[in-house]
Parts: C-alpha cells; sequence; structure tokens
C-alpha cells in the first residue's frame, strides 16, 4: 500500500494519498471485519488484518505521504529506500520501533505513543532513517549534574550506556547509516521522537497527564480517533 500510494502520488497530478489510503482501509474493513451493521462497537477484524489499521495510521502521517517541511529530493531518497528495501526494514519506516529503559525493568518494547514518555525512562526509537535515545525529565537532569560519573552511581551509568550500545548496532548493520539523535524534553531535536507518536495527550488534554510526561502540540487525530471513525464508516459502508 505504501509503495503504490507513492508512486500514485509521483505519477497522477492532484492524487490525494490520504483520502485514498483512507478508502482502500474501509473498504478492507468492511469486507473482511466482522460486525452487526450500523454498530460501531460490535466491529471486529480477523487477527491476520489486525495490525493493518495502525500501520496505516502511521503510514498516513509518515514521510511517504506527509511531504510538508521535506524537499523533493529528501521524498523521493525516502520513496527510493521504501521500494528498495525489504519487507521488515519498510515496515521499521513506517511504524517505528521503540524500546524503553529504566532501573526497574529489563528494556522492554513500548507502545509508540506519547505516554510512553516518563520521568525515569529512556527511550529508543528506531525509523530507520534516524535512531533516537531520548532522555526522560529526571533522567536527564541526573546527567546534566554528572552521576554517571561518579562511583556509587554506576548503575546509572550502565542505564545510561545500555541503549546507547543498542543504536550502535542498529547503526553498525544499516546501509544508509542512519542519524543518530540524543535529545531530552527540552532540546529542540526531540522532535525527532515526538514526530512519530500516536498524539494520544495533546495541549487539549494537558490536565489529563501525569508529572514528567509530554506533549504533542498538534491538530492530528489520536490513534484511537481514527480507529472509532474508521469502525463506525465500515460498519456503515456494507
Amino acid at each position: 500500500m505504501a509503495r503504490l500510494a507513492s508512486y500514485k502520488m509521483e505519477m497522477e497530478e492532484g492524487f490525494d494519498a490520504t483520502r485514498w489510503l483512507d478508502r482502500n482501509l474501509i473498504r478492507l474493513c468492511s469486507k473482511f471485519g466482522d460486525y452487526r451493521k450500523d454498530d460501531p462497537s460490535s466491529f471486529t477484524l480477523n487477527p491476520c488484518f489486525s495490525l493493518l489499521p495502525q500501520f496505516m495510521f502511521n503510514l498516513r502521517r509518515s514521510q511517504f505521504v506527509q511531504v510538508f517541511n521535506n524537499s523533493p529530493d529528501e521524498t523521493a531518497y525516502f520513496r527510493i529506500l521504501l521500494n528498495r528495501e525489504i519487507i521488515s526494514n519498510a515496515a521499521v519506516m513506517i511504524q517505528p520501533s521503540l524500546i524503553s529503559y529504566s532501573f526497574n525493568s529489563l528494556p522492554a518494547p513500548a507502545l509508540l505513543d506519547v505516554s510512553s514518555i516518563g520521568p525515569d525512562r529512556i527511550l529508543l526509537l528506531d525509523s530507520y532513517f534516524s535512531v533516537v535515545i531520548f532522555h526522560g525529565l529526571t533522567i536527564a537532569q541526573w546527567r546534566n549534574m554528572g552521576y554517571q560519573n561518579q562511583p556509587e552511581h554506576q548503575a546509572f551509568a550502565h542505564l545510561l550506556q545500555a541503549p546507547r550500545d543498542d543504536a550502535d548496532l542498529i547503526i553498525r548493520d544499516r546501509f544508509p547509516v542512519p542519524r543518530l539523535v540524543v535529545c531530552d524534553q527540552h532540546g529542540s531535536q526531540a522532535r525527532f521522537l515526538l514526530a512519530k507518536l500516536n498524539p494520544s495527550a495533546t495541549y487539549n488534554n494537558a490536565h489529563e497527564m501525569t508529572a514528567g510526561s509530554d506533549v504533542i502540540f498538534t491538530d492530528d487525530v489520536s490513534l484511537q480517533v481514527f480507529i472509532d471513525h474508521l469502525q463506525r464508516l465500515a460498519v456503515q459502508a456494507s
């Protein structure tokens, strides 16, 4: 779907990729979903297709469809790699992987959502074209105070180093080499992470967020709103 949409954007003048993707997703969910007509709450999707809506949500927001702020050369570069790479790499380009590191648990996959940001967490985002290490508020404060250089805080030094080692492994085995970004909430480069996260928390509901969490300043809908609309339209389409 991503490759076909990219091709159509190149070849068809005035092609609306977002509308085309939405229309095809609604048609697929209407055909293969299990539901009672006009009852969105009854909608379920076959497990074979269960991940498709969230991939389509991220594809709509990706650099393959949203070309604003990218030069024509950058857009062409992204699309060439999308067509050249194997499916597993193309999937990471569309829906990046996110790993969480903390004192209390081993590194583990995290939801690609702004709620995954925590003051005592380090996040490692792999979006294929860039690898982002994001330090939570408390982690960044301790780092700036140099705790990692003190012998009694070796655990903190190991926590800081773990995502860097994993990032080096990703970068070492990938060509073209992705950009490495190390940032925190107060740095401008945090946009490399925030742009890829589901905006479940925006300035509209910032009062609901916990201390140390972040807010995405966007008018984009969240994944949950997207899924709700999809279910409502799919059960009406038949």
